[in-house]
């Protein structure tokens, strides 16, 4: 179990970097839209590649900050029956919605998405808009988020296991992974 613990730990490392990531992706979007306003409205200049841009780095943001959110239990979930639950039935309901739900559907997301990107690579597909951009970079993102999805399920149903042994405390608050 001891491994597997630091395996999760660094699943956990590996979606804390991808959400850094996504965060700095917040704020390059932000000046990317006002920059793209500006152009808009003080010099009539626009183009559909920074609108695109914007499109994609939200689809990055998404994308890219899924797993920490699961790691970080921010995710949405029907608390009516979930606050009811003692903690150790609440473990039991989180590996069931785990295994059955969320690991099932980001399999059949990456096994979907592949070909998907795939096929946009090799024909160099492009945005059907005037000065869009090429549109396998963002198409990349759906297996790459689904599959930090997937890793990040696998270190929660660890860590769900081991607190179900009593190897380890889940605890309420969420804190940084170590380094």
């Amino acid at each position: 179990m001891n491994y597997l613990l630091a395996l999760s730990r660094q699943i956990d490392r590996m979606s804390w970097t991808a959400a850094k990531l996504a965060v700095l992706l917040v704020l390059v979007c932000a000046f990317i839209s006002v920059g793209n306003a500006l152009s808009r409205y003080l010099f009539d200049l626009s183009s559909n590649a920074w609108l695109e841009m914007q499109w994609y780095l939200f689809a990055a943001i998404v994308m890219l900050g899924a797993a920490h959110l699961l790691c970080t239990n921010g995710h949405i979930r029907v608390d009516l029956l979930y606050l009811r639950l003692h903690q150790r039935q609440r473990m039991m309901l989180d590996l069931f919605g785990l295994v059955f739900f969320v690991i099932p559907f980001s399999i059949m997301m990456v096994l979907y998405a592949w070909p998907w990107f795939v096929e946009s690579w090799l024909i160099g597909e492009t945005s059907a808009n005037a000065g869009g951009l090429i549109r396998w970079p963002v198409k990349i993102l759906m297996p790459i988020g689904f599959g930090l999805l997937i890793l990040q399920s696998i270190s929660e149903i660890i860590k769900r296991v081991g607190a179900l042994q009593g190897k380890i405390s889940l605890d309420v608050q969420y804190q940084r992974p170590e380094q």
